[in-house]
Formats: structure tokens, C-alpha cells, sequence
């Protein structure tokens, strides 16, 4: 990995160097070089440079690289991280702290950037590709790019370490429940048990905090929706993979643009996929007044719809629904909650432990509201000897099970 050198050689300012030349050299010719022609001219530099010339194989295999991605690949010196499969996360905080995720776990680059107008340029570069701009003016850019990867960016005037940069990616290949239960992130018992409600079509709410894995989560027990059913997908970002759903609609909010119109609210899609025939709703997550939208949905017969949303339990999530829910509307609290407690069958919650592993917590089913207090019973609880164990408690509520004539 490349780093700054405490010797003569200093491969920074090295890289920097042939970099400016390289781009000269391109900027030059008036035809456009393909990228074997840029690698060779690359390579030319390299062999010829006195710094060097004298190097090991691999230190100008890196040097060759670097200049590449410099040249090349618009993320520049971040683009072998974007390009690892195994990284799902790089952020970058100013120019000497850049962090990458990979395989779970977060590690500090010794690489830095060297000016700020470097970050800058990137961050416009991949603004750019979706049509959005980031200023003074316009500080914060939260955006989906082609590939699927989510960017969000903060401008140095509201950033006060320099700019910021953050790129969650997500995994090509999907995740199954079977590899969930190899990861024992789910008891094969828990796991029958959702496959179950998820077929007779109870609402389910996934719960957790950030990078608990509540997408991944939600993206498998999708695979129990029935074949024959038509659902709509409604997300911030898209980042679901629905597979093996023929009538399938997947809609997509949008930010408005610089003059402020053209805004698509999660809201707005939700209201629209009423008038679409819905046998089921997934809304990605929800962070606001869109909670009334989806309730409301899950409680006039769009039976098996799924969400999620960020709470640190399903006590809590439940707290965090109502105070989203009383900013659409000034509901009596006691209403909000009888509504709450009649959309939602069952929190699944979910958490990331010490290792940086992730697990199901608990499974509850809601099971009504009394003396204005929204009950649950807990069906799955996880103990730190034990896993995810049963508590012994059945099921409540059976009657969509019944009507499907599912057993458990």
C-alpha cells in the first residue's frame, strides 16, 4: 500500500509528479488515447523516472497503478477500494483520514490526499454523473449511482475537517437465509418461523441501528413472497434486490433540483401505490411523515407489507413510529398507537455485536394496545450463551396463518 516514505523517496510527491506530466501528455495530443495507451505512456514515465528507475518490481507496479487510477479511474486513489468487492463501505473524513469496511470490519488507509482541491474534484466528478452539484450553495449531495453504490458528500463550508465523502456499496451477489443461518446470524427455528408469517402475509418491521443489516435482512425474507402476487418496492435509494417476483413495480423518491422542484417524496410514492392494485408494499425504510402513509396502507388490506426503520429495540422503534406519525399529524397519541399496534404483526430486530457480527435479537409479535400502551409478546429473544432461543411463548394472533392454511 502506498504511504509516505521517511527516505530520499517520497512516492506521494513521486505519484503526484508523473501524474501532472501523464495529464499533460493526454492533455496534449488531439486524438483521444485509449487506456493500453495511457498505461504504456504511464509505463514510460515510470522506467524513465530517476526515483524510480531504481525501485523494486512492486513498488513500480503500485506507482504505474496509482498514476492510473489518477488518470483514469475517477476515484483516483480510492478506486482500488471501490473496485475490492469485499469493501461495503469507504469514508473519508478530510484529506489524511480515509477508512474503508471490509469484511465487517473498519481500517484506516495510510494513504491521505494531498490537497483539498483533489477530494473536491472527485466528489464533483461523481455529483456530476447523477446531475446534482455540490457548492456553498448546495453543501450536501445524498445520491445512487449507476452501479448501485450510494454517495454522500458534505462541502468544506459545513464540514469543518475538510470534505466528506461516504460510499456504501452493496454486495453483487444476494444473500441468502441459508448463508444467514452459516453466519448464525438467525436460529433455523426463527428462520422457519418468518418464512411462515412472511407466506400468510403478516406485516413484519425490521428494526436496528445503522449497519445492523436491516436491508440484507429485509432482501431475504422477500424471497417468501409468494410468486403470484404483485407487490411495489417504494425506497429513498435504491438498494432491494426483489428476486423471482414477475409483477414487480419499484419506484424511487427523488430530491428536487436546484430550484427546489421536481421533489418525489417517499410519501407521495406510497399514496401512488394505492392506485396500482397492491398485493403487497416493501417500503425500504422509513425515516418521517411517510410512517401515517405506511400504517395507514398496512391497515386497508395491503396484507405482507415490510419495512424497516432505525430503533435501538422494538420498544423503542415503536417510540421512535409514534413521534415520526405525530409529524404528519396531530393525532391523539392514543389513536396513533391503536393504528400502529393493528398495521404491524411482527418487529424483527436486529443488532451488531462486539465482533462486528451480525444478529437477530428478537422477535416480537405486536399483539394490540391496552390501558394506551402497545403490547407485545415476545416469541424469540437472544441470550449471549445461548443464541437466539425461544421464550416459550406461541403466537397470539394465528388467524392469517388460518386463512392460508399454514401451519407453523
Amino acid at each position: 500500500m502506498l504511504k509516505r516514505s521517511e527516505g530520499r523517496f517520497d512516492t506521494v510527491s513521486t505519484l503526484k509528479e508523473i501524474t501532472e506530466n501523464v495529464r499533460a501528455v493526454i492533455n496534449s495530443r488531439e486524438e483521444k488515447l485509449t487506456d493500453e495507451e495511457v498505461l504504456e505512456l504511464i509505463e514510460e514515465f515510470v522506467l524513465h523516472d530517476g526515483r524510480t528507475a531504481v525501485c523494486p518490481y512492486q513498488v513500480k507496479e503500485e506507482v504505474v497503478r496509482g498514476v492510473f487510477n489518477a488518470t483514469r479511474k475517477e476515484l483516483e486513489l480510492l478506486q482500488p477500494y471501490a473496485d475490492d468487492e469485499n469493501v461495503s463501505e469507504i469514508m473519508v473524513n478530510g484529506l489524511d483520514g480515509i477508512f474503508i469496511e471490509r469484511h465487517g470490519r473498519v481500517e484506516r488507509l495510510d494513504q491521505r490526499f494531498e490537497t483539498r482541491e483533489e477530494l473536491e474534484e472527485i466528489i464533483r466528478r461523481l455529483a456530476g454523473r447523477v446531475h446534482k452539484e455540490i457548492n456553498e450553495l448546495n453543501p450536501i449531495v445524498d445520491a445512487r449511482m449507476e452501479d448501485g453504490s450510494r454517495i454522500h458528500a458534505v462541502y468544506k463550508n459545513v464540514a469543518l475537517n475538510g470534505p466528506i465523502l461516504s460510499i456504501r456499496r452493496f454486495p453483487k451477489k444476494r444473500i441468502t437465509m441459508e448463508e444467514l443461518l452459516a453466519l448464525n446470524t438467525i436460529s433455523r427455528e426463527a428462520a422457519y418461523f418468518l418464512e411462515r408469517l412472511v407466506c400468510a402475509g403478516y406485516n413484519i418491521f425490521i428494526s436496528g441501528g445503522t449497519s445492523s443489516g436491516k436491508t440484507t435482512f429485509l432482501n431475504v425474507l422477500s424471497n417468501y413472497i409468494p410468486k403470484d402476487e404483485r407487490v411495489i418496492v417504494i425506497e429513498d435509494s435504491a438498494e432491494l434486490q426483489i428476486m423471482g417476483v414477475e409483477n414487480l413495480v419499484r419506484m424511487e423518491s427523488r430530491n428536487p433540483n436546484i430550484q427546489g422542484k421536481g421533489e418525489v417524496s417517499i410519501r407521495q410514492l406510497i399514496k401512488a401505490s394505492l392506485r396500482m392494485r397492491p398485493d403487497r408494499i416493501i417500503v425500504g425504510e422509513v425515516r418521517g411523515v411517510e410512517v401515517m402513509d405506511m400504517v395507514q396502507a398496512m391497515n386497508t388490506g395491503h396484507d405482507g407489507s415490510l419495512s424497516t426503520g432505525h430503533g435501538n429495540s422494538p420498544e423503542g422503534m415503536l417510540s421512535r413510529l409514534e413521534a415520526m406519525y405525530l409529524m404528519a399529524a396531530d393525532f391523539p397519541i392514543e389513536a396513533i398507537r391503536n393504528q400502529i399496534a393493528e398495521a404491524i404483526d411482527i418487529i424483527v430486530h436486529l443488532g451488531r455485536m462486539t465482533d462486528k457480527s451480525r444478529k437477530v435479537l428478537e422477535i416480537v409479535e405486536v399483539v394490540g394496545c391496552k390501558e394506551n400502551k402497545i403490547q407485545l409478546n415476545p416469541i424469540f429473544i437472544f441470550k449471549a450463551n445461548e443464541g437466539l432461543i425461544e421464550t416459550g411463548n406461541t403466537l397470539l394472533n394465528q388467524t392469517k396463518l388460518e386463512m392460508k392454511g399454514i401451519m407453523l
